[in-house]
């Protein structure tokens, strides 16, 4: 069971993941997501999807999110919540797993529907045996 801060720290990156799903840019896909991340410092990162003509330019919330933090010289993290606009949950894209991986390979990653329903598992349960710094 967790713990009263805990699910605070939940509720709380789901319902910043899902009001990021209004300033996804997502013309091409239609497919609007909006990310959550949680620092070490307790800070909360924000992000969402940002499509492109070019289809490779574009980037995902989770990598957003994750950029931002480390852009301004955050390299801990310990949850990330995603959430897509349908009714299925949002899971990250492989390439988004392995950037995560790189700075958080125990993230607890937060899974949510357009409604806030959510799943959640560990980044590893996503990318078993990931390729990290570690693996040079």
């Amino acid at each position: 069971m967790k713990n009263k801060n805990e699910q605070t720290n939940i509720e709380e990156l789901i319902k910043k993941a899902m009001e990021m799903l209004e300033f996804s840019y997502a013309p091409y896909s239609n497919f609007h997501v909006g990310a959550a991340l949680l620092g070490a410092d307790n800070k909360i990162y924000t992000g969402c999807n940002i499509e492109n003509a070019s289809y490779p330019c574009g980037i995902c919330a989770e990598r957003t999110a994750m950029s931002k933090a480390i852009s301004e010289g955050k390299k801990s993290f310990s949850k990330i919540a995603i959430a897509g606009s349908s009714d299925q949950i949002c899971t990250p894209c492989g390439l988004c797993r392995q950037f995560m991986y790189e700075f958080a390979p125990d993230l607890t990653v937060l899974c949510s529907d357009d409604k806030g329903n959510f799943t959640e598992k560990k980044l590893n349960a996503f990318l078993p045996d990931g390729f990290g710094p570690e693996s040079l």
